[in-house]
């Protein structure tokens, strides 16, 4: 497991201790600062294999290009940053990209973790990282949610959430609990994830998708574990934001104050 602090309280920001023979991959953009001994290596693959330290994947061209089009297909880099020190321990700094929490999941082996896009901050080289499909029903109905990372093996999983972690449980609500689809972070694989229909088709489902905002799906946990969900979506956060970057911010809205 990987030594680290996180400091901070707005945006937080995880200071990871590598020592000799240990590495981790890091989502691009999620990089701040580290010690001279780290090397940065870019690379293709994915990392495989539960040993601290262990190469990427080689697997051939093929793997390869399968490993690549899955990322392609979620939307995200093509390549991950690894951090690797020389002669001795080093230090790694990394965040998230909007102000919020960090959260270091400990894998060991007998369960995974699925996570939303662009949550990933980094991983210990012995944690592996694939891309699944949600089911093309629920992505489309979904919205978000669609393509999902799933890590495994062995390690520790640094994750990042918009504004503050909301720990849930289904188990303890019935079994099955409801969910905005901007708002899921991550949940353990035990549990079960869909997309289903705010209430029936009518007037009152028309108005609260023309009207209410939220759309008419919500995202479903269903069973016995753990899942993160924060407390601002970034939809929200982009709607919050777009008045003062289509109009220039309050120091642009006149005299009247931008009423008209």
């Amino acid at each position: 497991m990987i030594t680290h602090r996180i400091v901070g309280n707005a945006m937080q920001v995880a200071v990871c201790q590598l020592d000799q023979g240990q590495t981790v991959y890091a989502e691009p953009g999620k990089f701040l600062w580290k010690t001279v001994n780290v090397a940065i290596e870019t690379r293709l693959t994915r990392p495989a294999g539960n040993q601290v330290g262990a190469a990427p994947a080689a697997g051939g061209f093929l793997q390869k290009a399968l490993d690549v089009g899955k990322r392609v297909l979620a939307g995200e880099h093509l390549a991950l940053p690894y951090f690797t020190p020389a002669g001795g321990s080093g230090l790694v700094a990394l965040a998230g990209a909007v102000p919020g929490e960090l959260r270091a999941i400990e894998l060991d082996g007998t369960g995974g973790w699925y996570t939303a896009k662009s949550t990933l901050v980094a991983a210990e080289s012995g944690v592996e990282l694939d891309v699944e499909l949600a089911g093309l029903r629920a992505g489309l109905r979904g919205g978000e949610g669609f393509v999902l990372e799933h890590f495994t093996g062995t390690g520790t999983l640094l994750i990042a959430a918009a504004g503050n972690f909301v720990e849930l449980n289904p188990a303890k609500y019935g079994g099955k609990v409801q969910v905005h689809t901007g708002c899921i972070v991550a949940f353990e694989d035990s549990l079960a994830y869909g997309v289903e229909r705010i209430g029936g088709i009518g007037a009152q489902t028309a108005m609260t998708a023309a009207l209410g905002v939220e759309g008419m799906n919500l995202a479903t946990l269903e069973g016995d574990g753990t899942a993160l969900i924060q407390s601002m979506s970034l939809e929200a956060l982009a709607r919050s934001l777009h008045p003062y970057l289509a109009g220039g911010g309050e120091e642009k809205k006149g005299p009247l104050g931008g009423l008209l």
